[in-house]
């Protein structure tokens, strides 16, 4: 059954013979797929009030463990953005009431990013509907498919994990 990508291709390979553009096969297809789940997510986010970009913040503070605080450091290795950009994102979830700033009894000069029951609640509601909606969408593959899927793409994103590191 023929793709969008299939139809690129297609014109590609008549327009430029001499290209072989057979990394687009998958590359072109990984893109569009990316497109589609961030609309999707954005969707499933949406429901409970939050932006993509506030559930990455809040997932990362879920995820470290009671008591849902990291540093704004490791914040930014969480979500890859911009020193800037973490602090106005940590602003505007704290005018949200979503996280909070304390001191970091660590270091006098620092603070630590808590989240706050009610971004806990947003979060765990969030993530609840983005798995069922993520189960929807692989449910015609095949659990071992799914495997094999999942490992062929940690093949793929292994080298960009190893330059963040």
């Amino acid at each position: 059954m023929e793709d969008e990508v299939d139809r690129l291709l297609e014109a590609w390979r008549r327009e430029r013979p001499d290209l072989d553009v057979t990394p687009m096969e998958v590359l072109s297809r990984v893109s569009r797929l990316a497109r589609h789940l961030d609309r999707a997510r954005s969707q499933a986010f949406e429901t409970h009030g939050l932006e993509s970009w506030e559930f990455d913040v809040l997932a990362a503070l879920r995820r470290a463990g009671s008591p849902y605080q990291l540093s704004p450091g490791k914040l930014l290795k969480e979500t890859l953005v911009t020193s800037g950009t973490m602090t106005n994102r940590v602003d505007r979830l704290t005018a949200r009431g979503l996280v909070e700033r304390l001191p970091d009894p660590g270091d006098r000069r620092g603070v630590l990013v808590q989240l706050t029951d009610a971004g806990r609640d947003a979060v765990d509601a969030a993530m609840a509907d983005l798995l069922t909606h993520e189960r929807q969408l692989l449910a015609a593959i095949s659990g071992r498919d799914q495997a094999r899927i999942a490992h062929l793409l940690r093949e793929l994103v292994r080298p960009f994990d190893l330059e963040k590191h």
